[in-house]
């Protein structure tokens, strides 16, 4: 049987991918080894997040157990009294759209051809005329001496787990890291962060690294920065680490959160299709999301960006354009969240990148603690940072930590995208006493 589109990968990005090669008319096909929905709706997203609104609600007195959170996050990710999640809320919409669905590990043998071995099954063979790779990312695990032997979890575990630890050793201060450090603190677990870096979420601003390592220490959380994990082994609380300036660190699980790669595509035979990969076996995808003639890349595996909203973005412009709609991805203005509290946000360059890159750029900043919106909030904290450059007069970059950061970033997106004026945006009435009106009076400032 021939198909429009063979989707390989049933995550954020091949479900997009799957329903709107459908929606646009084409027979199409979606094969998929494990859970329809992939990481965010069943292991990252929104199992973390249940979680972090579950400790939120503690952390201000609210009588919420551990029991209760867990039992939450089940429901949330269609898990509630069984061992292994159900996809039969993310199957059903593509199903009712008319996507096939098939179950099992995809090879690409071939142009247009993909071999599909089903659980328990034998081979079988799709025909396309369009490939679209979806496969995602998996958990980069360093070369730790006794690593293996000790064992860890990775964000799968951290999220899914229904037995509270003691004690965790989290081995990452990015997003990951620090969302599941504020969770586990505020249910009363003994919670140490190893960054090799000397500030948490390295790749926000400064500002709000700052803020948020304030808010995790109030809550008991070690943070040792500057320093790498060398070795782990069996031993004290669990899982004894040692660390690269001497000490040693223990806990009862572990949490290897120090980022995630791209799935070589060579493993699963891409080059058979005519695709060139490099020695990590990745491909780079034009502005279609196009890596050779009739296949196509998107999420996590294209190897850019790893969000879930790049991942719906890019598995649509790559099923319009293997559907034949001329179609061209704009990664221009990208928004980058971390959901703990506070809540950080950015997007665009910081004003050391700016000038870097020969952009004559300027920030300006704004306390949110000391703001309208700040003083109605007790024990606000935070910052509203905009960089601009100084001689086209537009915003170039933002930043933002504080209630609401996740939200009011959206603003800045979009002017980034469509380079309107800094004085159309500080010209633009904003509701008073909000978090965007901090924001349009930072941009008046400018």
């Amino acid at each position: 049987m021939s198909y429009n589109l063979i989707v390989i990968g049933g995550g954020a990005s091949g479900e997009a991918a799957s329903s709107l090669g459908a929606e646009l008319g084409g027979k199409v096909v979606l094969v998929e080894q494990d859970l329809v929905g992939g990481e965010c709706g069943f292991w990252a997203c929104i199992p973390s997040k249940s979680l972090l609104d579950s400790a939120g609600r503690r952390a201000i007195g609210a009588e919420y157990s551990w029991e209760r959170a867990s039992a939450r996050r089940d429901w949330n990710i269609s898990r509630e009294n069984i061992d292994y999640p159900s996809d039969a809320s993310h199957v059903k919409p593509l199903a009712d759209a008319g996507v096939e669905i098939v179950r099992g590990v995809a090879r690409v043998i071939g142009m247009g051809k993909v071999e599909v071995r089903f659980n328990g099954g034998g081979p079988k063979v799709l025909e396309g005329r369009n490939l679209i790779i979806c496969t995602g990312s998996k958990p980069s695990i360093p070369p730790l001496e006794g690593l293996e032997e000790a064992g860890y979890w990775t964000s799968r575990q951290a999220t899914s787990t229904r037995d509270l630890p003691s004690s965790l050793v989290i081995l990452g201060g990015g997003p990951i890291g620090v969302e599941m450090a504020q969770v586990f603190a505020r249910f009363g677990t003994k919670v140490i962060v190893v960054e090799h870096n000397d500030r948490l979420l390295a790749r926000d601003h400064p500002r709000s690294s700052e803020v948020l390592a304030a808010r995790l220490t109030e809550e008991g959380v070690d943070m040792r920065l500057g320093v790498r994990a060398e070795k782990v082994e069996r031993g004290g609380a669990g899982r004894r680490v040692t660390l690269s300036d001497g000490s040693t660190v223990e806990g009862a699980e572990m949490i290897v959160a120090v980022g995630r790669r791209a799935r070589d595509l060579t493993e699963m035979g891409v080059e058979e299709a005519g695709v060139k990969l490099d020695d990590r076996g990745l491909a780079a995808p034009d502005d279609r999301m196009m890596i050779g003639d009739g296949v196509f890349v998107a999420g996590d595996a294209a190897g850019g960006l790893q969000f879930t909203h790049i991942a719906d973005y890019e598995g649509r412009v790559a099923a319009r354009n293997a559907m034949g709609v001329d179609y061209h991805a704009d990664l221009t203005a990208v928004p980058r969240t971390t959901f703990t509290d506070p809540e950080t946000s950015a997007v665009g360059l910081t004003v050391e990148e700016a000038q870097e890159q020969g952009i004559d750029a300027f920030e300006v900043t704004q306390d949110f603690a000391t703001t309208a919106r700040g003083y109605t909030i007790e024990g606000s904290v935070g910052h509203v940072t905009a960089v601009v450059d100084r001689e086209r007069k537009i915003l170039v970059g933002a930043f933002a930590a504080g209630p609401g950061a996740s939200e009011i970033i959206h603003e800045a997106v979009l002017a980034l995208k469509l380079k309107i004026p800094v004085e159309a945006l500080a010209d633009t009435i904003h509701a008073f006493p909000t978090a965007a009106r901090v924001f349009a009076n930072l941009l008046a400032d400018a």
